[in-house]
């Protein structure tokens, strides 16, 4: 029997994840719930399961961890608390996403065989913030840059770096993207206007994502472990912000976006999300991809039932589409003037959210029409970002030179003299553009994309950053003018960030 523990199964990955699981009888599944009204009656289905052993407990208590720990082979780290209940309560967030990670290390670590133990931990594509066109193909290695506000993506950036800083032998950071499912589809929170028309998401569906994660408990070649992939579901699975909402409308009958929607209700930058260069490589080695967005609009199918011919009937009479129309917008108007809408932050003056997300209330203003809005078309061209340093390497062939050449790309310098040929994973001294001294393994600032612990847990202040980091302003000017204002926008110092 091969054990598995499995954290978060009650929420969308992690309970497709204990679904797939389930079905292969040589698993022993541990895993560890709140002792909660909801969760427990999420689990209650699976209990009479004879390879599932459920502990009721949390995962920031490390007694509670060191107990589901003991004996395992395997670690799937799904657990998190996501936006937009992260962004809301940052320090729950930080406890939550970074000090789980962190005991779930600790107690790896505290095993008489801890060096077998393979920790998988799920990240997210928040990580690197937005990525809207003309740069919204991107790969692993690419700069981190948590949008500003973001605190989930800025709670992940810490547990990531935990992960692989830890010295475990086994360990593989996976970034998840968008997961569609049924609780994509019934979100009603202002974050889905911060999303923008032209933003994009190489999502991967719920089902996809159990199937990955039981697949990653199989016998897997050494070259996978000790790196970092982005999970995406393929080319069936990319989607535009506005090809999304136009389809969902079309599938009710509804042909003029301007009944239901306002363009000015939508952010014009700052939410994350990218298509990605590289996630084939995860899928190479899971052989996970199934199924495509044809999935999402049949779950929206499936949740209106006997409603939908019946807006559809609606729609196609005289004056239907802005009769059905009427209800949708007066729908969104509650959600938008809620304290994170993005009409409340402009009715307001709130300009700590008005800038990062709209630029300027001028610039709001300028936003033409939903029928006039030409999305964006020219989707296939990439624009690599440069990582700084020779990648056509051998990662045995690394040097001194290589991490000296990264560091000055990133605007500072490498502060070691020496290193091992080959070494990825000791970590060396570094210092940032603005003198902040640091130590990282190279895996952490070349694979992972990550750089300054300093300038990550201070502040957003990325306006500075970018006129220092030939690296960073790759993926910061081309969706920000140079001339804006340089505004730095201070972190919450929370009490678990490093």
């Amino acid at each position: 029997m091969k054990r598995v523990f499995l954290t978060g199964a009650t929420g969308t990955m992690g309970l497709a994840a204990l679904k797939e699981l389930l079905k292969v009888a040589s698993f022993e599944i541990i895993t560890l719930v709140m002792d909660t009204k909801r969760d427990r009656k999420i689990i209650e289905p699976y209990l009479q399961e004879k390879n599932l052993k459920v502990y009721y407990g949390d995962l920031t208590n490390y007694a509670d961890v060191l107990k589901c720990v003991a004996g395992v082979d395997i670690v799937l780290h799904c657990a998190a608390l996501v936006s937009p209940l992260a962004d809301r309560y940052p320090e729950a967030a930080m406890k939550i996403n970074y000090g789980s990670t962190v005991n779930i290390i600790k107690a790896i670590k505290a095993q008489s065989d801890w060096e077998k133990i393979k920790l998988v931990y799920i990240g997210t594509v928040a990580q690197t913030g937005d990525r809207m066109p003309p740069i919204h193909w991107g790969r692993v290695g690419d700069p981190i840059k948590p949008s500003i506000h973001d605190y989930y993506a800025v709670s992940k950036v810490a547990a990531e770096r935990a992960v692989i800083e830890s010295g475990l032998k086994y360990w593989v950071s996976l970034r998840q993207t968008g997961i569609i499912s049924k609780k994509m589809i019934e979100i009603n929170d202002p974050i889905i206007f911060h999303n923008c028309l032209d933003n994009v998401l190489e999502y991967i569906t719920d089902k996809d994502s159990g199937v990955l994660l039981r697949n990653i408990c199989g016998d897997l070649p050494e070259d996978f472990w000790c790196h970092i992939y982005n999970i995406g579901g393929g080319q069936d699975c990319r989607l535009s912000s506005y090809e999304m909402f136009k389809n969902l409308f079309e599938l009710m009958g509804i042909k003029n976006l301007e009944n239901v929607l306002d363009s000015k209700w939508f952010a014009l930058r700052n939410f994350h999300g990218q298509y990605f260069l590289d996630s084939d490589k995860l899928n190479d080695y899971l052989n996970f991809r199934s199924l495509g967005k044809e999935y999402l609009y049949e779950l929206y199918r499936k949740k209106l039932g006997w409603l939908l011919p019946v807006i559809r009937t609606i729609n196609k009479i005289p004056a239907g589409e802005k009769i059905s129309g009427r209800i949708f917008k007066n729908r969104f108007k509650k959600i938008l003037y809620k304290e994170r809408g993005t009409l409340n932050w402009l009715l307001n003056g709130k300009e700590e959210f008005i800038e990062p997300y709209f630029i300027s209330k001028e610039k709001w203003a300028e936003i033409p029409s939903i029928n006039e809005f030409k999305p964006f078309t020219d989707w296939d061209k990439v624009i690599w970002i440069d990582h700084g340093y020779d990648e056509n390497k051998e990662e045995s062939e690394l040097s001194i030179e290589d991490l000296e050449a990264a560091a000055e790309f990133r605007g500072g310098q490498l502060l070691s003299k020496r290193m091992e040929k080959g070494d990825w994973h000791t970590k060396l001294e570094w210092q940032c553009a603005f003198g902040h001294k640091f130590r990282a393994s190279p895996r952490l600032i070349l694979e992972g994309g990550h750089w300054c612990t300093v300038c990550e847990g201070k502040s957003w202040n990325y306006h500075e950053i970018a006129k220092r980091s030939p690296f960073f302003a790759q993926v910061w000017y081309p969706l920000h003018d140079r001339n804006e204002p340089s505004r730095e926008y201070p972190k919450l110092q929370l009490s678990l960030n490093r």
